[in-house]
């Protein structure tokens, strides 16, 4: 097999592309043949060191990927081989093989494509997890979706359509507010020219978005949360912005607003019933068309370099994905 190994987390220019003896799984894991990737933000951050969880050295990043089981451990009853799953391994995902803990593998119908499944837990159970079980959003509520054309972004925009929710979608640009639209976002707002305090009242009617979905964080957080609806949650997903804000705690009091925490992640660890039952929900949406991930492009697994230099851009919209 050849995999990207990770020898010295400085960043991405010190991964190198090597052949590695394909490994066998052991009990309880599943060795799956991998046909497509997903390029995640915590990609990045992992390889630079930066992540909260820290692999032991050398370590194959990539989080998300899809594909078919090859051999079973011994233990593994719940997947046979042959069969197409998706798997969320925090590490593995960069190269042609991974023996993956068979827990973290979901089963796949035939008909769901590598490619959209590659792209499909992280975004989407990330999602989910912050819309409907943290925010417990409620039809005819409107949400406020921030660097609403990424990945997260453009699941968020789905989910809450899904839910009943009106969509306000702010983005960096007309092209990706284009997007935002076709993805069903009632109103779009392209932070980059406008006042967003002023444009986030103006589509409310001045009364405040009632969730806010932030992947972004940096400078836009304390603006918007002084934009709130009364009774709001403000939902922290990451920081993709770079910088973490830090709000002045009268905010949440004068608004009598929820700032919640969203770790979907460990939420899984947590709570692995509640997760397969979301996972199956979000499963059933894709298969009657409710939600589809968006894909920026798909690119061969040696140009990984060029795929995170494009997601360092902010030019992408929706998810890249790395395909053997």
């Amino acid at each position: 097999m050849h995999a990207w190994l990770c020898e010295n987390p400085v960043g991405v220019d010190a991964l190198t592309w090597k052949e590695r003896p394909t490994p066998e799984p052991g009990p309880g894991q599943v060795l799956v043949a991998i046909e497509a990737a997903s390029l995640n933000f915590p990609d990045l951050l992992i390889v630079q060191n930066l992540y909260q969880m820290k692999p032991e050295l050398p370590f194959v990043p990539g989080s998300e990927f899809a594909g078919t089981v090859q051999a079973l451990g011994d233990g593994v009853k719940h997947l046979r081989a042959g069969q197409k799953v998706a798997c969320m391994a925090g590490t593995g995902g960069f190269g042609t093989h991974a023996a993956v803990d068979a827990r973290l593998c979901v089963p796949l119908p035939a008909t769901f494509s590598a490619t959209d499944a590659a792209a499909f837990i992280l975004t989407y159970g990330t999602t989910h997890h912050a819309l409907i079980d943290r925010a417990q959003l409620k039809a005819g509520e409107t949400v406020l979706v921030l660097g609403a054309a990424g990945g997260v972004g453009t699941a968020a925009i789905q989910v809450a359509k899904a839910t009943g929710a009106r969509v306000i979608a702010a983005a960096s640009s007309d092209e990706k507010c284009e997007l935002c639209r076709a993805l069903g976002a009632d109103t779009t707002i392209n932070y980059a020219t406008a006042n967003l305090r002023d444009a986030i009242k103006q589509a409310t009617d001045g009364r405040g978005p009632d969730v806010v979905y932030d992947p972004v964080g940096g400078d836009m957080a304390e603006p918007v949360f002084r934009s709130i609806a009364w009774r709001g949650r403000y939902l922290v997903v990451g920081f993709a912005a770079g910088s973490i804000p830090a709000l002045p705690m009268n905010l949440p009091l004068l608004k009598g607003a929820s700032l919640v925490g969203v770790f979907w992640g460990d939420f899984a660890r947590r709570e692995p019933e509640a997760n397969v039952r979301m996972l199956e929900e979000l499963a059933a949406w894709y298969a009657q068309g409710r939600i589809k991930p968006v894909i920026d492009r798909v690119l061969p697994m040696a140009e990984l370099k060029q795929a995170f230099a494009l997601m360092a851009s902010r030019k992408v919209r929706g998810k890249l994905v790395m395909v053997n």
